[in-house]
């Protein structure tokens, strides 16, 4: 919904011919359902969404083509959702280690570009939704139904789509015209009709705001998506056992398991808000709340003022405030990504080792456990090319950004 996409995805439908063969005689291939071009909805998706030979991250892409990941190299998006190429990768390590790729993030079907099911899990974890029928459109709706008006609600039966409601730059609607809700999610009754077996959605989509520019690498600056609310509770509509008090954690590096509260439920209060303020990084406590902002363990500020959300959203660093103490709380995307990532369950780093950084290095040589198999290059690109110089020597889990040692 970036650059040359804005023309395309506006916050409504997209061009009908470019998803859909009107007589099945413009496309080569033998298409798919309701006319689709390509075999499956998600194949459809990625038509426009992968791109072959990206020298880097570009714009709407999400995914990096199988033949272009060969060993050792790593993913090429950096989307705030992560690059589903990351499925696609798998890793061994010493003693006995495996982390598959199917372990890595929402394994989308989609047959033309080597995606397939996830063949863990039978249905969502905490939910029903069926794994077989995990798709692009289980999430976002290709049509854009849902549309938030002038006063904040959100619907599929207000004033015509006048564009994006998605970054940072998208118009605000006004008393003629709605605008598009985040990223296109679905919201309150959306059910595929090509999933059979789908519970129909219960929650509406988060308050968020992307910049402009959130397909890029953070070697030098950070890209901030601007949280506000509903995202834990939004991400429940399949993951309806995953309750918002009730989500069950393990402790990097450990067998020990809690329940992690979430969204309305996770508020950080004083005590974690002013850890999170504090921590720079392993054995560095000297941060302050204007600056202590870190795109790896982001939150929500409790709030949907659009508005408010957009001036937050940047890519520049000139925002970095941290969390207060009143309505900021976690939310699933604080440690999870939406697509995928380079660690085990979509998170953001890797929550099962003890050190994200040992002896200066993302993947030590003579310590393959604590990068779990993933080359030097790799480990970075999952960290969305951060230096390994703006960690510790040897960088604790960054559960501690929140807990600093008590979990």
């Amino acid at each position: 919904m970036a650059g040359g996409s804005s023309a395309f995805h506006d916050g409504g439908a997209g061009s009908c011919i470019a998803c859909h063969s009107l007589h099945g005689t413009d496309i080569a291939s033998t298409g798919g359902p309701s006319l689709l071009r390509e075999q499956d909805t998600s194949s459809s998706c990625l038509y426009c969404h992968q791109g072959t030979g990206d020298s880097g991250p570009t714009s709407y892409h999400v995914s990096t083509p199988v033949n272009e990941l060969p060993l050792g190299v790593p993913p090429k998006q950096l989307t705030p959702g992560g690059d589903f190429g990351w499925l696609k990768k798998s890793y061994t390590w010493s003693p006995g280690g495996e982390s598959r790729g199917e372990q890595h993030g929402h394994n989308i079907v989609a047959a033309d570009f080597l995606y397939s099911a996830d063949g863990i899990h039978a249905a969502a974890p905490g939910g029903s939704y069926p794994a077989d029928g995990l798709s692009c459109i289980s999430c976002h709706d290709p049509h854009g139904r849902y549309r938030r008006d002038i006063g904040g609600s959100i619907s599929t039966s207000v004033n015509p789509i006048v564009g994006s409601g998605s970054l940072a730059s998208s118009p605000d609607p006004g008393g003629i015209g709605s605008v598009g809700v985040n990223s296109l999610l679905g919201g309150k009754g959306y059910q595929p009709k090509s999933v059979s077996g789908a519970v129909p959605f219960v929650n509406d989509p988060p308050a968020a705001v992307a910049p402009d520019d959130y397909n890029r690498s953070e070697a030098t600056t950070q890209t901030r998506v601007a949280y506000g609310a509903g995202m834990s509770e939004w991400c429940m509509n399949c993951h309806s056992d995953y309750s918002v008090t009730m989500h069950t954690v393990v402790a990097s590096g450990s067998g020990t398991s809690a329940a992690h509260p979430v969204g309305a439920s996770g508020l950080l209060g004083t005590a974690i808000a002013d850890t999170y303020n504090a921590y720079v990084k392993s054995g560095d406590l000297t941060g302050l709340s204007s600056a202590s902002y870190l795109s790896l363990v982001p939150f929500e500020e409790g709030i949907t003022v659009i508005t408010t959300l957009k001036g937050r959203a940047r890519s520049d660093d000139s925002v970095l405030s941290g969390p207060d103490a009143t309505t900021a709380q976690v939310t699933c995307l604080t440690c999870h990504r939406a697509h995928a990532s380079g660690w085990d369950s979509a998170t953001r780093w890797n929550t099962k080792s003890n050190f994200i950084v040992y002896g200066g290095y993302y993947a030590p040589a003579a310590n393959p456990e604590y990068a779990q198999g993933r080359t030097e290059a790799e480990a970075a690109r999952a960290y969305y090319d951060r230096p390994v110089s703006m960690f510790a020597l040897n960088q604790d889990s960054l559960c501690n950004k929140c807990h600093n040692g008590n979990y």
